[in-house]
């Protein structure tokens, strides 16, 4: 496995790791219409524009020994104006038949180094609470900080902000 900085040319297949990591991650939790309208094609647009204008928030990917793209996650300055937390991963997603084998924590490491040359000594992630990756953030030093009501396309959901308060403990 190798995890890079990805690069334009990988926004199809990141869009194709985020689409299918929804529908799989997040069936039961947001409406099937919602999942059912998720377009490989749009995502790739917008992961063409978000690689090509990356600054201060790389994407990061992960490759299986095919130099296949199983994986993902980026991050940078916290969003959400809290004053406690500056970081924030912003998206990990990991192919279901690939989980359980080390990549996402390999994808926040690399986004938690980025934060850290960034100088931001913490961070927060935000998760749908019905979300089985809860227990991996746990699993990962992650802490329920708080929640959010948000929408999805209308469908209120309920967000945690999963904490790490020193993020030097991923050295």
């Amino acid at each position: 496995m190798i995890i890079r900085k990805a690069d334009s040319q990988d926004a199809a297949s990141i869009a194709k790791v985020h689409v299918d990591s929804w529908r799989t991650t997040y069936k039961g939790m947001i409406p099937d219409r919602i999942l059912d309208h998720l377009s490989y094609e749009q995502r790739e647009q917008m992961w063409t524009h978000v690689l090509v204008n990356q600054k201060n928030n790389p994407v990061f990917v992960a490759e299986d020994d095919e130099n296949r793209v199983v994986g993902f996650a980026t991050g940078g300055k916290e969003r959400s104006g809290t004053t406690i937390y500056r970081g924030e991963l912003y998206a990990l997603y990991v192919y279901e038949d690939v989980q359980r084998n080390g990549i996402g924590r390999e994808l926040i490491r690399a986004v938690v180094n980025h934060l850290k040359e960034m100088q931001y000594n913490n961070m927060l992630a935000w998760v749908l609470k019905n979300n089985p990756a809860l227990g991996f953030y746990e699993h990962m030093g992650g802490k329920k900080f708080s929640e959010r009501m948000e929408e999805i396309e209308g469908a209120p959901m309920i967000e945690y902000a999963m904490v790490w308060d020193d993020l030097t403990e991923w050295d």
